[in-house]
């Protein structure tokens, strides 16, 4: 913590400050006023509109009331502004409509992010009925940490987030076994992708890449399927680690070799399959970047090098949603073009649609796009 930057305040007549904790590198707030129960959902939402962060005094289940309340009057501002745009926000292109969205989730998170707890040394929260968050900060910050001020939403984040790790996610794919996905680290909740890997004709091979494994979810699934050694990377410590439990709890880390690398371990394999982030865009948190990739990186670099590392009459397998190219984002010509340059051939294509909520919700801002939606997996050979 000693280099953690400062969050500073004016409280009792005498300035005051503290290390401010921020798992999304977010800067601490500039203008920090101590608030408590006597402060109105209206007068906080004046306060956070305006920039200033407020650092709570009072009980902590009145605090998640405030946030809640604050939440709402957000979505009203948001659901007024765009009633106001009548037809012609209706008649929004998917680009420019996914870009609006982005922007109001961005403003959403700044907005509920300065609504501030400070956290003693042991994890202890000296509020009224605060709850006991020792076990689900340790487990992301680590078990010796003084003490810090933390956004609320992130604070109940880590809580939520540790709540999936102790549960886990069961994977159908897995016979129904569970994945637990640590803080940070994107979560398996959608299946398609899931069922496409388990059921496309495995090529013959002793030994797979997965390249960006996270839970490693899919280098279980690979040896499970009968690939007598799979060597999965990822460029996280906090998703190797994660990877390396599930591996352990699923009977499989003697099948699975984890490495630390960007996109390619050394060497070559007869399979290489690789589910990037989908959409070309910035992410605004660690987590997103599993969603989002700024100019498609991490796609571009895994077609870019896969000849180098596949073994002759080996398969690619990329694993992708056409999202993208629903949203105005990326166009199909596109990726058939990196295909091409990259020397390889689509030996086959096996889609799914997605079922997640939002496919099916109208209300969902890019609900055009979700309801077209396909998950592919694209089955590469060389030319």
């Amino acid at each position: 913590m000693n280099d953690a930057p400062l969050i500073f305040w004016l409280e009792a007549g005498q300035t005051l400050s503290a290390p401010w904790q921020s798992e999304a590198g977010l800067p601490p707030p500039k203008n920090v006023l101590p608030a408590d129960d006597t402060l109105s959902a209206d007068a906080a939402y004046r306060l956070v509109t305006q920039g200033t962060a407020l650092l709570w005094r009072g009980d902590f289940h009145n605090a998640r009331q405030l946030l809640q309340a604050l939440g709402r009057r957000v979505d009203r501002k948001s659901g007024k502004a765009g009633k106001a745009g009548g037809k012609a926000e209706a008649e929004l292109a998917p680009r420019e409509a996914f870009h609006r969205h982005r922007l109001a989730q961005s403003q959403r998170a700044r907005l509920l992010g300065q609504l501030l707890i400070q956290v003693e040394a042991g994890y202890r929260i000296p509020l009224r009925r605060a709850p006991e968050v020792g076990e689900a900060c340790a487990a992301v910050l680590g078990p010796e940490r003084g003490a810090f001020v933390i956004s609320l939403r992130e604070l109940l984040g880590l809580i939520s987030a540790h709540e999936w790790r102790k549960k886990g996610v069961e994977i159908a794919a897995l016979g129904g076994a569970r994945i637990h996905p640590h803080y940070g680290v994107y979560s398996p909740l959608r299946g398609e992708y899931l069922d496409l890997v388990a059921a496309a004709p495995l090529p013959e091979c002793q030994v797979a890449f997965d390249i960006g494994t996270g839970t490693g979810v899919l280098a279980a699934l690979l040896a499970r399927r009968g690939v007598a050694k799979v060597v999965a990377t990822d460029t996280s410590p906090r998703a190797l680690a994660c990877a390396r439990e599930n591996l352990e709890r699923l009977g499989v880390a003697d099948r699975v070799e984890l490495r630390q690398a960007d996109l390619f371990p050394p060497g070559r394999a007869g399979l290489i399959v690789s589910n990037p982030p989908w959409l070309p865009a910035r992410p605004s948190s660690p987590l997103e970047a599993a969603v989002y990739d700024p100019d498609s990186r991490m796609l571009k670099g895994f077609l870019a090098g896969l000849a180098e590392h596949l073994e002759p009459g080996g398969e690619g397998w990329l694993i992708i949603s056409d999202l993208a190219e629903h949203l105005g984002l990326r166009r199909r010509e596109e990726l058939l073009g990196w295909i091409a340059a990259a020397g390889f051939k689509v030996r086959g294509k096996h889609d799914i649609r997605p079922r997640h909520p939002k496919a099916s919700d109208p209300d969902d801002p890019l609900h055009q796009a979700r309801a077209a939606e396909l998950t592919s997996l694209w089955r590469l050979a060389t030319l």
